[in-house]
């Protein structure tokens, strides 16, 4: 399904901002979620309805990295290789992966199932190493359970995320979410686990102290 047959959502979309140029980065993520990446032909609807250049809309869309330009996995998978997942294991992980799978970074499988990229961080330390699917958190992970990860994807059939929905949704799916369609399954499963939550612990107990 292309974007230029969308006109009732991308309408619908840009009548939440105030200015209709405060569009461009949920309509790149519904590109996304037609095409499975930004097409030029994505770029030009998006310009022709915000009345901007495609010049514009094409500095955005090659600006933010969560954008592709060209096709990726079903399931696109990012592990983090910065400082503290590095040293916890990422850097393993990420080598391992990119083996096990015979691809190279921001590569897709011979089966378009899976690609791999390397992230700078996932902004989930407390967690580290940290890898996500579809931008969904998959936490503490290992070489080993990794790789188990990117077979049940390539086999439909993969593990639920640490944390958010039940069930992992498809590159596409969460994209459509990306721009802001809802999918009702934004209360589902974990939300914040025991380390997010340990400084709040920490916090109100020691507010308990000082009270007493």
């Amino acid at each position: 399904m292309s974007l230029k047959n969308d006109d009732a959502l991308i309408d619908s979309i840009i009548k939440r901002y105030p200015r209709s140029r405060s569009a461009i980065m949920p309509l790149l993520h519904l590109a996304q979620a037609r095409d499975g990446y930004v097409t030029p032909e994505s770029i030009e609807v998006i310009a022709e309805k915000l009345s901007l250049e495609t010049a514009e809309v094409s500095a955005v869309a090659t600006f933010y990295t969560q954008y592709k330009r060209k096709p990726v996995g079903e399931y696109h998978v990012g592990v983090c290789t910065n400082t503290l997942c590095a040293v916890m294991g990422g850097d393993a992980i990420y080598e391992s992966i990119l083996e096990h799978l015979s691809i190279d970074n921001d590569e897709v499988t011979s089966d378009g199932k899976v690609s791999v990229e390397h992230i700078e961080c996932n902004a989930a330390c407390d967690y580290a190493p940290v890898v996500m699917v579809n931008w969904e958190f998959y936490d503490n992970q290992t070489v080993a359970s990794t790789k188990d990860l990117v077979d049940a994807c390539r086999a439909g059939n993969p593990p639920a995320p640490t944390r958010g929905p039940n069930k992992l949704p498809t590159w596409k799916e969460n994209s459509e979410v990306l721009a802001g369609v809802n999918d009702g399954r934004a209360n589902e499963g974990v939300q914040a686990g025991e380390p997010t939550l340990l400084g709040l612990k920490i916090a109100k107990e020691g507010g308990k102290k000082c009270l007493n």
